[in-house]
């Protein structure tokens, strides 16, 4: 009973600590992907670093912080840091062949100049996306 007690308890943990995971993500300070908002981006030419991510998707977890990093590193007006969510946004990936959630785009104006798939390696995506920027 003590042992049932305890993997219970293991699990609600794990549950909970990823709802939270998942609540921070929104106060990163990326904005949601908004169609307008991200056509009007383009035509101004801003560089915008796309994060394509699912809130079930483990290799988005591992890019998270790593991405959170850059954006706070690079922050500034003429750079745009939007987040798409893979299950809600489909015209977005099929414009852009996206087949894959943890995908990392940077866009110069309407032009992509970089595009990371699944990389969790924290100096491998740095370096795609920085070079870019």
């Amino acid at each position: 009973m003590t042992r049932l007690f305890i993997l219970i308890a293991v699990i609600g943990a794990a549950i909970f600590g990823t709802m939270q995971l998942a609540a921070q993500a929104d106060t990163t300070g990326w904005q949601t992907y908004d169609a307008g908002e991200f056509m009007m981006a383009q035509k101004k030419g801003k560089t915008i670093v796309v994060d394509v991510y699912a809130d079930w998707c483990p290799t988005c977890r591992a890019q998270a912080p790593i991405l959170d990093e850059m954006r706070k590193e690079k922050q500034s007006g003429s750079t745009l840091f939007v987040k798409v969510n893979f299950d809600d946004e489909k015209a977005f990936l099929r414009e852009h062949r996206i087949p894959r959630q943890s995908t990392v785009l940077v866009f110069k104006g309407e032009t992509e100049v970089a595009r990371s798939i699944a990389e969790t390696n924290r100096t491998r995506l740095r370096a795609k996306v920085l070079g870019a920027l």
